[in-house]
């Protein structure tokens, strides 16, 4: 399949990358190379926040959670060797398997007790704090035995313990299921040995062997491209649409792309509701008027899809109501379009002005690309925009986020009274009311109405479904797309039967 004609920078900063790295592959049975996007920070903890490709994989391969996710993206056995979840479902209990920290403490239920608190705390700046708020406690029941219990159930609970964000790292040391050294500017990862082996020689020589191991390095885009093309690396991960551009310029073959189909949210956000912004029917005109088809076909992935509504479609039965389709949904471009000018038209007419809309983007490849297809739109009926960096005030501020579960609340919440998003207290008590309730019937009642009084408040302007992307050689045999975007190291090479 064709893709987007390379945009010049992105194409020289690859070949600027490339030049750096010579030729030469490694053999089949050395360590597994890969190459993550972002920095590698060993030091990584979940409660400092939003963590990047490297360190997720890094803590979710030497500090795992209690479950954890398989390369196939469906929840396995992590630091818990098996759970029960009670008849209410309000108690899920762990056994904690035989495990020790990095420095040969034996890891007690208090310690996981304590982490995942922490994890959970006020000050605590975890990605996915705001996704628990059904917790009451949390505590050790044995020496191997912990207790999360719930105000109400948590269908997503397994799945939002599986995440990279609540990995188990106690003071920067970890359990397994691999251990790891710096080896200069990269992580030589192996696995831990069985603590529970009869032979601890054999089991030591085993985890040393270097077809077990893998090498992690965090680096560029470009520069992990550049490894993967020139023998360097057997796999890239952490791959979004900012960064897609990259991989065009690189000529790898489309083959060794691995796209993962995630739902979640990939839009922008109104960050304030002043001037221009102030009323419902300014925003929607905005929301009208991007054309997503357009934008999308831009970066030429037939994997990547358009995405009208606020809620994103998810897997499960379990998903609650069908999204919302929006009501402009119904007209063409060309309809959306007059809409969207008899807004603004009358706005100005009233002898008001519309200041140039800040518009926060990534600054990379794709950020650039996003920014201009945005702009154009806004510009047909009368809006100037300017692009700002990620971390400058802004009025509309791009949020790229994958559901960590199948909770239909997600979206919602997400949307709804964040730093980042603007507040509608009407929207927010719905949602609270829905998350309260143990009635499955009402509470899907419940979610379509909130989400219907979010959409008339128009918070945010959805885009497209996330874009999640890898690069895998034919060694990465347990690299395959997921529905969670989940790729752990320890699973990146399928074991024989």
């Amino acid at each position: 399949m064709a893709l987007l004609r390379p945009a010049t920078t992105a194409a020289l900063l690859f070949a600027a990358a490339a030049s750096l790295a010579s030729c030469g592959l490694f053999g089949e049975r050395g360590p597994v190379r890969i190459a993550a996007i972002g920095p590698l920070n060993p030091a990584a903890n979940p409660v400092n926040g939003e963590l990047s490709a490297p360190n997720a994989a890094l803590l979710d391969a030497t500090s795992q959670g209690l479950v954890s996710y398989d390369g196939e993206g469906q929840i396995d056995t992590g630091l818990a060797d098996r759970w029960t979840v009670t008849t209410d479902g309000r108690s899920y209990i762990f056994r904690l398997r035989e495990a020790k920290w990095s420095n040969g403490r034996t890891v007690t239920a208090a310690d996981v007790a304590a982490i995942l608190r922490a994890h959970l705390a006020d000050r605590s700046r975890n990605l996915l704090k705001d996704d628990f708020p059904e917790v009451e406690s949390i505590k050790a029941m044995t020496e191997r035995v912990i207790e999360i219990r719930l105000s109400i159930p948590q269908p997503g609970m397994l799945e939002l313990l599986a995440q990279p964000a609540m990995a188990i790292v106690n003071k920067g040391m970890g359990w397994g299921p691999m251990r790891s050294r710096r080896i200069g500017q990269a992580i030589l990862l192996s696995p831990v040995p069985d603590p529970l082996a009869e032979d601890p020689e054999a089991a030591e020589a085993a985890a040393a062997d270097p077809a077990a191991s893998i090498e992690l390095v965090g680096t560029s885009a470009p520069g992990a491209l550049a490894r993967f093309k020139n023998g360097y690396a057997d796999g890239v991960l952490g791959g979004r649409f900012s960064t897609l551009p990259y991989f065009v310029a690189s000529n790898i073959g489309r083959s060794r792309l691995v796209v993962d189909p995630v739902p979640g949210l990939f839009g922008l956000a109104f960050v304030r509701a002043e001037g221009f912004l102030a009323t419902d029917a300014n925003r929607d005109a905005l929301v009208r008027v991007v054309r997503r088809e357009r934008l999308v076909e831009a970066f030429g992935l037939a994997e990547w899809q358009p995405q009208q509504t606020l809620r994103p479609t998810l897997y499960t039965r379990d998903g609650g109501p069908p999204p919302l389709i929006p009501p402009w949904a119904a007209y063409d471009e060309a309809s959306r379009f007059t809409q969207a000018r008899r807004v603004v038209d009358a706005w100005l007419a009233a002898g008001r002005e519309i200041e140039p809309l800040r518009i926060a983007v990534p600054d990379s490849p794709g950020g650039r690309i996003l920014f201009a297809y945005v702009a154009a739109d806004f510009a047909a009926i009368g809006v100037p925009s300017q692009r700002v960096a990620m971390t400058a005030a802004a009025d509309l501020k791009l949020i790229d986020e994958v559901t960590p579960n199948d909770d239909p609340l997600w979206a919602l919440r997400r949307l709804s009274c964040r730093r980042d998003t603007l507040c509608n207290r009407d929207a927010q008590n719905l949602i609270d009311r829905a998350a309260a309730n143990i009635d499955a019937g009402q509470r899907a009642e419940q979610i379509a109405e909130a989400e219907a009084v979010l959409a008339r408040y128009t918070p945010f302007i959805p885009l497209a479904t996330p874009l999640r992307w890898s690069v895998a050689s034919q060694r990465l045999t347990g690299l395959r797309a997921n529905g969670r975007a989940q790729h752990p190291l320890n699973h990146l090479i399928t074991k024989p039967n």
